[in-house]
């Protein structure tokens, strides 16, 4: 897809895949689940015409922030569930509504609040209701992420949710710091119909201070109205001029 390349690097012992376009100043872009790298495409051709590397993937590659670079720029999205149900359930449930049932279900998921999946109910509806997919997501699109998910299952992405505190420790002790210690300023955007968003107490923490204790170099929160979960894939213009206009900061 114009010119991004594609390989596997090992990263703290991990191999993991990464599309990247271009050299020089690097921007690291981190996607969450059920995401792969292509959520980013319309970023990384964006921003490739701004600034000439970028990268995509899962956020392990923050470990790939070289000590000697002067500017990492970090655009992650979503930040994990606290739970997930026990090991192989929730599988079985993806399982019986099929990859790219899964995919275009979360992808198109616009009701506010935590997202709950009871057992043996799905997403809230027969399995086989069909879908009408919005105008920012095509069939082709939907399509790249199930087949990519009908090779690997939903596992790996899954088992991310399932070890919260060992995950956490080793991000807090091996791979943050090198890089916040470069930050001198942060920006998150929210968008109203958000699961995440509306989950009870966020809109009290982000807007009543809870936000900006915890990250004090924080510069703006920007609230963005209409727009579901997916926000690069959905809105994608307006997400890569927030990026631009940031990154032109520095």
């Amino acid at each position: 897809m114009d010119g991004i390349e594609h390989r596997t690097v090992n990263v703290n012992g991990r191999n993991i895949h990464i599309a990247e376009k271009g050299e020089g100043p690097l921007i690291l872009f981190i996607h969450g689940f059920p995401e792969l790298w292509y959520s980013w495409q319309h970023q990384i051709l964006a921003v490739f015409s701004w600034l000439p590397m970028c990268c995509s993937g899962p956020p392990w590659l923050w470990g790939l922030g070289r000590a000697n670079e002067d500017k990492v720029f970090v655009v992650g999205h979503d930040w994990g569930a606290t739970h997930c149900l026990e090991p192989g359930d929730i599988e079985a449930e993806f399982a019986q509504i099929g990859a790219a049932g899964v995919i275009k279900e979360f992808l198109t998921y616009r009701n506010p609040g935590s997202t709950y999946l009871p057992k043996g109910k799905g997403f809230g509806h027969p399995t086989d209701t069909p879908l009408v997919l919005p105008s920012w997501l095509s069939e082709e699109e939907a399509n790249y992420f199930a087949e990519k998910f009908e090779k690997t299952g939903f596992t790996g992405g899954l088992n991310y949710y399932r070890i919260p505190p060992l995950l956490f420790a080793e991000i807090g002790n091996s791979l943050l710091p090198g890089l916040v210690l470069k930050y001198k300023f942060l920006s998150s955007l929210w968008w109203v119909t958000d699961l995440t968003y509306n989950a009870p107490s966020i809109k009290d923490y982000i807007h009543k201070g809870g936000f900006k204790r915890d990250v004090p170099l924080l510069e703006e929160v920007v609230v963005m109205e209409g727009v579901g979960h997916f926000i690069n894939q959905e809105r994608p213009d307006e997400m890569n001029r927030h990026i631009y206009d940031f990154i032109q900061k520095f």
